[in-house]
């Protein structure tokens, strides 16, 4: 397929990493420029171009930026997108901002799916860096992760599913965007290396009534890394 990611931190160049292994077309972009991803691509062998290259991949977008970046990219290009586009991000208000409409009740996912005009699906968000580089397996290895995949276009959940079980992890349907804040910070799902049933039961076991205080909690903990 052809991949375009925007965004080279952890997740984004590890994404790269294992794409491009699979034999993917990809092209990685940030916001500092192509001339900026130079020991990114020697890496990964994903091509540098600019956020309007990526953008445009014909096949899947991946967006591994902070949430505050996602108004600054280029949205005229993802509205128009006929890729599957997936939301890798996370929000973090001490890193993001204060973001009315999803202290007003928004999924960060679907506050995202609203800038862009486009439907996004919720997916690589739920795992730390390293255990994404480092813990791909085998399909049916004891105590394979799992990653959740939230959004409300089941073929593109289907083909979003189907790249997560070709990098190395088990995937499962985590429901509709509205959904997807029991994968966001904070949260029983979130980072913890779960496999398929203890996936499952973390993302069943969220309570809603609590989801402002663990976003909280969680931004306290992550600020100093952010």
């Amino acid at each position: 397929m052809n991949i375009g990611i925007i965004g080279s931190g952890n997740i984004g160049s590890t994404l790269a990493g294992h794409l491009t292994k699979l034999g993917h077309q990809v092209a990685i972009a940030n916001s500092r420029g192509p001339e900026s991803l130079g020991e990114i691509a020697e890496k990964t062998a994903a091509t540098p171009v600019t956020t309007e290259v990526a953008a445009g991949a014909k096949d899947i977008v991946i967006l591994a930026t902070p949430e505050k970046a996602i108004p600054t990219l280029p949205i005229k290009i993802l509205s128009a997108s006929r890729a599957v586009i997936i939301d890798a991000g996370n929000y973090y208000p001490s890193r993001d901002g204060q973001n009315t409409d999803i202290s007003g009740g928004l999924t960060d996912s679907e506050w995202v799916g609203k800038v862009l005009g486009h439907s996004v699906i919720k997916a690589f968000n739920n795992i730390v860096a390293l255990s994404l580089a480092s813990k791909a397996v085998p399909p049916g290895s004891p105590n394979r992760i799992a990653l959740s995949v939230a959004g409300n276009d089941e073929r593109e959940k289907r083909v979003v599913t189907s790249l997560i079980e070709q990098i190395g992890f088990d995937a499962i349907d985590a429901g509709s965007l509205s959904e997807s804040w029991r994968q966001q910070p904070g949260e029983p799902a979130y980072c913890q290396d779960l496999d398929k049933d203890a996936l499952e039961s973390a993302l069943q076991n969220a309570d809603i009534s609590k989801r402002e205080v663990n976003l909280t909690r969680a931004d306290e903990i992550a600020r100093p890394y952010l």
